[in-house]
């Protein structure tokens, strides 16, 4: 008897035929969520990671882009456009990805078509962590930004603002450091780093 599986988020879906410039997300967490999901590498399936810290809520769709990985390719870039920050490794996860649309999402676990326009270049105790930021494609009102230089100062303070706090108790230090905000060019090559990250050190095991 044939049997249908649903297709693990990150391995089992494509990043898009168009990847680089438009890829496939998929999304473990929306603004109103209170507790942060994220995928589950072994099964697939989403899991609590913790509950978000006091009044910490991601501000966008926030997800990760299937079959990428950031490892020595990321870290490699990250490294030498970090202006002297350490950067030790990659992350050892599939490459981050932040979206913006004007509709409200109201549940994780779906996977949508997004542009991106740029990112953060964020270390977490000396590791890659890279945000891709980006934009529903078909949007009405983000459409209009094609880089991140659109984007108002404010919104991107907004974001920069969550990931730099968002491990943190009250008074504590941040355990995390952005030390860019790039273009859509460079999100475009963290992109493509990630992917042959993938290949790699995930297909090739």
């Amino acid at each position: 008897m044939n049997k249908q599986y649903k297709a693990h988020p990150w391995h089992g879906i494509s990043a898009g035929e168009k990847s680089p410039e438009v890829v496939t997300a998929f999304i473990e967490i929306v603004p109103t969520d209170t507790v942060k999901y994220e995928i589950d590498k072994e099964t697939g399936y989403l899991k609590v990671d913790r509950p978000q810290k006091f009044s910490n809520a991601i501000p966008t769709l926030y997800g990760f882009i299937p079959q990428t990985y950031c490892a020595e390719k990321v870290a490699e870039f990250s490294r030498d456009n970090a202006h002297g920050a350490e950067v030790i490794k990659g992350d050892g996860d599939p490459l981050d990805i932040c979206v913006l649309s004007e509709r409200s999402v109201t549940h994780g676990n779906i996977i949508l078509p997004a542009i991106p326009i740029g990112g953060f270049r964020m270390i977490d105790h000396g590791e890659a962590d890279d945000k891709i930021i980006a934009v529903m494609k078909g949007d009405e009102f983000y459409m209009q930004w094609s880089d991140v230089s659109d984007c108002p100062k404010s919104y991107i303070n907004r974001l920069k603002h969550y990931f730099l706090t968002y491990k943190n108790l009250p008074g504590e230090k941040s355990v995390c450091q952005i030390t860019d905000v790039y273009g859509r060019e460079e999100a475009l090559e963290v992109i493509r780093r990630s992917q042959a990250d993938y290949k790699t050190y995930i297909e090739k095991t």
